[in-house]
């Protein structure tokens, strides 16, 4: 049974920082891309930031330079720092594990979601 377990959300002052963690079980987490998305109230759920198995990161440009995505292998948790929070990351962040296999559910699997909230 895949599970993805998020923690670290909260409320923090624009400028502020917090880390993200989601800790992963039932898959082959060095096979995995992890990546983390984000919903906000009214709008579509966007890609964030992206890890793949080697270890290569992508970001979204709202956010470059400001978070950073990490992976530790010996405990099957992927990470995400972020610094100079803004308002507008106020959003819930969801953990994604993807592999394209056809085992795999198409785009899949999520955790239930950090809300992280940030105020001006």
């Amino acid at each position: 049974q895949v599970q993805l377990v998020e923690s670290g959300g909260g409320l923090v002052q624009a400028g502020g920082s917090l880390r993200l963690s989601c800790a992963a079980s039932g898959i082959i987490f060095s096979l995995t891309t992890m990546n983390w998305y984000r919903q906000a109230p009214g709008k579509e759920r966007e890609l964030v930031a992206t890890i793949y198995s080697g270890g290569a990161t992508n970001y979204a440009d709202s956010v470059k330079d400001r978070f950073t995505i990490s992976r530790d292998y010996a405990k099957n948790t992927v990470y995400l720092q972020m610094n100079s929070l803004k308002p507008e990351d106020t959003a819930v962040y969801f953990c994604n594990a993807y592999r394209s296999t056809p085992a795999w559910p198409r785009g899949g699997y999520w955790g239930q979601g950090t809300q992280v909230t940030v105020s001006s």
